[in-house]
This record gives C-alpha cells, sequence and structure tokens, in this order.
C-alpha cells in the first residue's frame, strides 16, 4: 500500500471549515527538564474544530464517501447534489470518531446513525447527538459496536465510515488517516524555521492506530535521528503493540477497560499497521496509574488541560524518562528533541 498523504488540505479545510487554522505547537521546558531531555514540544489538538484530532478524520472520510457516492469529483460539489439522495453515514467509536461523522453528515445535509459500546460516556453521546447523529448503544467493547455498525451497512442502511479494518486497502480507513494527516502538513510548517530542533522522538497515543501511521507517514523525512516512533498504549488494550509483535493484527480478547476511554480498541487497524511496520514503530505499554497522573502532569508544566486519552502520549514520555533501560533502549537522552500530540481536550457538556 503507498503512504497516504492528505492530497488537497487549502481545499477540503476550506470546505470544512470557516476561518480554518492550524492547533498551536507549544514548548514545555519545565516538562524537558522533569524529563531529562533537550526540548518537549505538544501539539495541541484541543484545538480543533469539535475539541480533537478526529474532527480531521471522520469529516474527511465521511464527505469523501458521500462525494463518492453521489458521483461528484470534489467535496465542493457535495453542495449541488439533491440532499435527499444522499446516503445515511453509520460507523462505531468510542465517542470521538462518531463526533466527527456526525459532523460530516450534518455538514452534508444527510443523517448518521453512531454505534457506542455502552460503557461511552452521557456526555460523548449527547454532543454526537447535539450534531443529529443517532446512537445506537451495543452491550460489550468498541470491537462489539464495529461488529454492529458493519451488520447495519450490510443490511444497507447506509455507507460505512471505519476507522479501522482487516483490509489493508480500505478506501475509507485511508482517507481517515489522510484526514489525520493534515497535522503533519501543520507540524512541517511550523518546524520549518527551527531545523536543527526537530523532533529525534515522538510518542503518540493509539486506538487502532491510524493516527500513529499518519504521524509516521507524515513526519518520518522531518525528524533528526534515532527516528524514534513510540506508540503509547493502555495495558488492558494494547492491539497495536500486540499486532507489531505477531506482524499482523491480534484481537484482544476482555472488556477494554481503561481510563483512556478514547483507546479502548481490541484489534489494530491494517493499513494503520502496515505504514507502523514500515518506519519501525516501538510499542510502549503503560498502566493505569500512569494514564491517570499524566494529564495532572502536563497540566502542571504549562500544557493545555485534556482527558487520559488525550495525554497518554506523555504518559509513555514520562515512563521511558523514568526507567535507565528504557532511555537507553529507545537513545532518549539530555539532548533529545520529543513531540507529543495531546488529542483532545477536555469533554464536557458545553463542548
Amino acid at each position: 500500500m503507498t503512504e497516504t498523504l492528505y492530497t488537497s488540505p487549502a481545499s477540503e479545510t476550506a470546505y470544512l471549515w470557516e476561518n480554518y487554522r492550524p492547533t498551536g505547537l507549544i514548548e514545555l521546558p519545565a516538562l524537558a527538564r522533569l524529563t531529562k531531555v533537550g526540548r518537549v514540544f505538544v501539539k495541541a489538538e484541543g484545538e480543533r474544530p469539535l475539541g480533537n484530532f478526529k474532527a480531521l478524520g471522520g469529516m474527511v472520510a465521511g464527505l469523501r464517501a458521500l462525494a463518492r457516492a453521489a458521483g461528484v469529483a470534489t467535496l465542493q460539489d457535495l453542495n449541488q447534489v439533491d440532499r435527499e439522495s444522499l446516503p445515511r453515514l453509520i460507523c462505531a467509536s468510542d465517542g470521538n470518531h462518531g463526533l466527527a461523522v456526525a459532523a460530516a453528515a450534518k455538514r452534508a445535509g444527510t443523517s448518521a446513525t453512531i454505534y457506542l459500546p455502552i460503557g461511552v460516556s452521557q456526555v460523548r453521546a449527547k454532543r454526537i447527538e447535539a450534531f443529529g447523529g443517532d446512537v445506537v448503544w451495543i452491550p460489550g467493547t468498541y470491537d462489539d459496536a464495529v461488529h454492529s455498525a458493519a451488520a447495519a451497512v450490510a443490511r444497507g442502511e447506509g455507507l460505512l465510515i471505519a476507522d479501522t479494518s482487516t483490509n489493508p486497502n480500505d478506501v475509507v480507513v485511508q482517507d481517515v488517516m489522510a484526514g489525520y494527516a493534515l497535522i503533519t502538513h501543520e507540524l512541517i510548517a511550523q518546524f520549518r524555521d527551527d531545523v536543527k530542533e526537530r523532533p529525534s522522538h515522538v510518542f503518540v497515543q493509539a486506538g487502532v492506530g491510524g493516527l500513529a501511521a499518519a504521524m509516521a507517514a507524515g513526519l518520518w523525512d522531518l525528524m533528526q535521528e534515532p527516528k524514534r516512533l513510540l506508540i503509547v498504549e493502555p495495558e488492558s488494550a494494547a492491539c497495536v503493540a500486540q499486532a507489531l509483535a505477531a506482524g499482523h493484527p491480534v484481537r484482544i480478547v476482555g472488556a477494554l477497560q481503561t481510563s483512556a476511554e478514547m483507546l479502548s480498541c481490541g484489534l489494530a487497524s491494517a493499513p494503520a499497521l502496515e505504514i507502523l511496520q514500515q518506519h519501525d514503530a516501538r510499542s510502549v505499554v503503560i498502566d493505569e496509574s500512569q494514564l491517570q497522573m499524566a494529564a495532572g502532569v502536563l497540566r502542571e508544566v504549562g500544557g493545555p488541560a485534556t482527558t487520559p486519552s488525550g495525554a497518554a502520549g506523555l504518559a509513555g514520555l514520562l515512563h521511558v524518562a523514568a526507567h535507565t533501560e528504557l532511555r537507553v533502549q529507545h537513545r532518549l537522552d539530555t539532548n533529545s528533541k520529543v513531540l507529543l500530540v495531546v488529542t483532545e481536550g477536555l469533554v464536557t457538556d458545553s463542548r
């Protein structure tokens, strides 16, 4: 599979959001001192429309799928389509992807059904409903919701906008990752004038691995040696770690319960895994105490407010930085330049 890159950021972002602007890149010197590295940078995705990075993937993939279904060439051409003819969008989600797909449906003037596992918070569900999405609650895990969404599509109820697939060439999942890749386009521009301080290490959290894959593909040429891409996951839902070890997606059994609820996934995405393997991605698995601590540490050092899911990359950095053997293994030292992605802001009734 060819690496997926964001193909038309200028035209598509103009259609998606008025007054588009890149999210901030924040340097945190206090965090660099705490972790004994050279510099730490944080990409603040809580500033994104909808309050998280999924606004990129779900909206881009949903609208591109609608454009294909309508037989039009660009997203802008959807404005000329009879909205009543557009199919319903369907997806499974732990919250944020479903919110983005519901927003895509609303933007195009159609409807969306979002399948949520029963453990998703009511606040996240209400945000989806506020965008007109119909929520269907599924007993079990995110993976159970994935199966339910696929079954609805098989019954002819709409278009599946999945962020994960067992097919390495799944077009919709590639579109999701293409949306995420806008983050890397922004980062390339933000680091352009600071060549010597470009990141040597990227700690990025993973659910099914799509964001991590987009970061790998988009940032590899930007990074300095030793070019370490470290994939951070909860130990209860480390599906990407299992897949990297096995060389193929491996389903994790169990409840997948974690305070980092956006990372509660039991099967890595095959398109994402292929890209991660190409870039020698390494795994960092962390426990619940580390996840729950990281958001507070981030605020203490001047970073943005977030959730355990949003701060999981920092939890991985703190874990590696605290263990000499891991520092040596991942070549993390006082000259390292670390990039973290804070993937969402705080989730409240008002946002």
